[in-house]
């Protein structure tokens, strides 16, 4: 997990800098103790890892965001040295069918910083279509940044599965 939130290049588009390795520790611990999630405000995290190795080369989360609005938040980090391979799209697919089929929620969105185009490309292959785009909404390590925002509905989510 340092590696990964270590590296420049994997928080560029991020609200934070470079973790150390003790605040990368804190990280996990934080993750390990939520195994489930139940309630408004909890979310659920999964490392990615190569199975061959061991290596863990990403993150995938999920975070129900509202229960009167039935909707919650779809993140996701991998290592630089491994982007392109479909492991975000593969762990996050697995989020979407929590959301979906177990919480029984009715909407989960993606937000991405408007330059991050690999990211934008992983939502859309997850089905997820472009809603907004906030121009110069957030200051974010000394720079006006542009957000993006894309969702899928639970139908809309069911008839992927269908077809």
């Amino acid at each position: 997990m340092h590696a990964l939130h270590a590296s420049e290049e994997s928080v560029r588009y991020l609200y934070w800098e470079p973790l150390s390795p003790e605040a990368a520790r804190e990280r996990v611990e934080q993750r390990l103790g939520r195994r489930s999630i139940a309630e408004e405000g909890d979310s659920l995290a999964l490392a990615v890892e190569l199975a061959a190795t061991g290596e863990v080369v990403g993150d995938v989360a999920l975070t129900w965001t509202s229960r009167q609005h039935s909707r919650g938040e779809l993140s996701f980090i991998i290592h630089p040295d491994h982007h392109g391979r479909g492991y975000a799209t593969e762990a996050a697919r697995l989020l979407l069918r929590v959301a979906f089929a177990d919480l029984g929620l009715h909407r989960v969105i993606g937000r991405l910083e408007a330059r991050n185009a690999a990211s934008a490309r992983v939502l859309e292959r997850l089905g997820l279509r472009q809603e907004a785009q906030l121009v110069e909404n957030e200051w974010v390590k000394g720079r006006w940044d542009s957000e993006i925002v894309y969702a899928i509905l639970d139908r809309e989510w069911r008839a992927l599965q269908e077809g």
